[in-house]
């Protein structure tokens, strides 16, 4: 939906974004809302991670010269950041830079939701690192 006025504002609903997770039943969802928005400069994603699920025993990635920001709404979500694990709850940021590789995972038996956003460029560049949370 798009406003009154040329380019003013647009809306977008849940189901009008694209769904990352939709191929992998049982994670949750991860929404782009870029495109559904038309937004030029900014992407974001909102991400439903459900208990014991996101990246941990999997790949860790990196985006060489785009800055991530995640930001926790509810749960607890944990990252590894290069060699560094945390954990962020409800109303904590996180940057992450460019060179770091990072995952994260829902450790908890509650469900964690988060939004990410960054830069929007049209082919953000992405390095993957196998075997990222070691055994």
């Amino acid at each position: 939906m798009t406003g009154s006025g040329n380019d003013a504002y647009t809306v977008a609903r849940r189901e009008d974004a694209l769904d990352f997770m939709a191929d992998y039943p049982g994670y949750g969802e991860q929404r782009w809302y870029t495109s559904a928005l038309g937004a030029e400069q900014v992407s974001f994603s909102w991400r439903r991670m459900l208990p014991g699920t996101g990246g941990r025993g999997s790949y860790g990635h990196r985006h060489p010269g785009q800055e991530e920001v995640y930001f926790v709404i509810s749960g607890t979500v944990t990252f590894k950041i290069d060699d560094d694990v945390l954990e962020a709850g409800p109303q904590m940021a996180i940057r992450i830079g460019g060179t770091a590789f990072r995952s994260v995972h829902n450790d908890t038996d509650e469900e964690a939701q988060l939004l990410i956003f960054s830069p929007r460029l049209e082919e953000p560049p992405t390095e993957l690192q196998d075997d990222f949370w070691g055994p």
